[in-house]
């Protein structure tokens, strides 16, 4: 027996407890597994955690990409998909939701946000340019360099400093950007790639202020400004509260005024818009809408479709609607928030300020006796998983592939493993049930060996790459 006072969750960080705003409807089991049955499935997954099949997964936090959970409405109205060819009447409403909620004009669906990148790229980049951006993205600059550009960073240097507060790190360098332009002459310059929230930067958000001052600069020298709109509900709620003057504004008021400094915009829907499946492709410029339709019919399907079924564009259409609600994205980032505060109270090293969508392990500090070429972020993916039946996932050395030109590997300086939180899905005891799996790796880090990469594949290594131990 013990003489102290139990605490409840919010008790335990000073302040009142909250709860998720859903409740359960149904549930899907989910498989434990022992020791020896894990280090069976890492061993034939090569070490890569994407090889692992989902049913040897307990908690499965490798993407937030198609893995939430969808509401009610959502599912009543996937009965609604007119399943006709053309002119589908969920495309329509799909539309409709894109022009209110995010104010562009023109809408073009794609199956994923790969195939709007794709298409973005071919149509937009002449071989040659360069495409400055805040941090590279892994898919984002393979498609930008598959059409002749040339990727730059120009995210703020705090950006690659995983224990810098600066709350926006996923901010412009507009000192970068002016140099790129002194340097190649804004003719040469395809457009600026703005992500919001910066996935390998930690999930951090972009000011709006900072978001003003490129669209001043770049309208200067007739430069278009492109968002990568994947998590901007993520982006808009960091803009409420943490930028002056936006603390009594909405999350649908942020994302709006964000997205009308920009050009255009490309949407893995699976996120951030709480879908299994879709993307979109929004435009204000009707040239550009003409290429892009055009070119959608040869690699996605009809324009008024994109590869997705109609019963998929309708889930999409009401899972924007939803997204923008406040409760949700407040929800969403609160069970962010509680893991990184649980593992920042024990002393293990994170990407700090927490972000939207993620955890980020900072490995390097993890690991300070791996070498980069070592693979420290897949190492600690690795041992996540054996210890807990964790699924989590590399953004490091291996993310972040080799130069074209010389055939060397890109070292980023930042070498992370994500914790990657699906969408009203997990509970605060799955929370707890990680930060205990992660705390007790750290406390063993020690002991780890890193790996080496024994089978390469050609693009996007990260997703299908084998490695052993050394």
């Amino acid at each position: 027996m013990t003489n102290s006072t139990p605490k409840t969750m919010g008790q335990q960080f000073g302040r009142r407890s909250w709860a998720e705003p859903w409740k359960i409807k149904m549930v899907e089991p989910l498989t434990v597994t022992t020791r020896e049955e894990r280090e069976q499935a890492l061993n034939e997954a090569g070490f890569n955690t994407f090889l692992l099949k989902s049913k040897d997964v307990y908690i499965d936090l490798l993407t937030d990409s198609g893995t939430g959970a969808m509401s009610d409405r959502q599912w009543a109205g996937m009965m609604l998909g007119d399943e006709a060819y053309a002119g589908s009447r969920n495309f329509y409403h799909l539309e409709s939701a894109i022009q209110k909620i995010y104010g562009y004009k023109y809408i073009v669906p794609t199956h994923q946000g790969r195939g709007a990148e794709h298409l973005i790229s071919q149509t937009v980049i002449k071989k040659g340019q360069i495409v400055p951006g805040n941090m590279y993205f892994t898919t984002t600059r393979l498609h930008q360099e598959m059409a002749g550009g040339v990727f730059y960073d120009v995210i703020i240097d705090e950006a690659h400093d995983p224990v810098n507060l600066h709350p926006f790190k996923g901010n412009i360098d507009l000192n970068k950007v002016q140099a790129l332009i002194d340097k190649h002459g804004a003719e040469n310059i395809a457009y600026i790639s703005v992500a919001g929230t910066v996935n390998m930067a930690g999930g951090q958000p972009v000011s709006m202020e900072n978001i003003k001052a490129l669209r001043a600069l770049c309208s200067k020298r007739g430069i278009k400004v492109y968002l990568d709109a994947t998590r901007m509900m993520e982006n808009a709620y960091f803009i409420q509260q943490r930028e002056e003057g936006y603390a009594n504004k909405t999350i649908a008021q942020i994302l709006k005024e964000f997205c009308g400094y920009t050009d255009a915009a490309w949407m893995s829907a699976k996120k951030d818009n709480l879908v299994n499946i879709g993307g979109w492709l929004a435009v204000n410029d009707y040239e550009i809408f003409e290429e892009l339709r055009n070119l959608v019919v040869v690699y996605e399907g009809l324009h008024t479709y994109g590869g997705l079924a109609g019963r998929d564009l309708e889930a999409l259409a009401i899972g924007i609607e939803e997204s923008v609600k406040d409760d949700h994205i407040r929800s969403r980032i609160g069970q962010v928030l509680y893991l990184g505060e649980l593992l920042t109270d024990w002393g293990i090293p994170i990407v700090q300020p927490i972000g939207g969508h993620a955890i980020f392990l900072d490995a390097k500090a993890f690991y300070p006796h791996l070498k980069q070429i070592e693979f420290p972020s897949q190492t600690l993916a690795a041992e996540l998983y054996l210890d807990s039946g964790i699924r989590s996932m590399e953004r490091g050395i291996a993310s972040a592939g080799r130069d074209p030109k010389t055939g060397d590997h890109y070292y980023p300086k930042l070498e992370l493993t994500r914790l990657t939180i699906p969408r009203r899905v997990y509970t605060q005891a799955h929370m707890d049930v990680v930060a205990e799996s992660v705390k007790a790796v750290y406390d063993q880090r020690e002991s780890s060996r890193g790996l080496k990469m024994v089978y390469e594949p050609k693009y996007l290594r990260f997703f299908q790459a084998k490695f052993e131990r050394l």
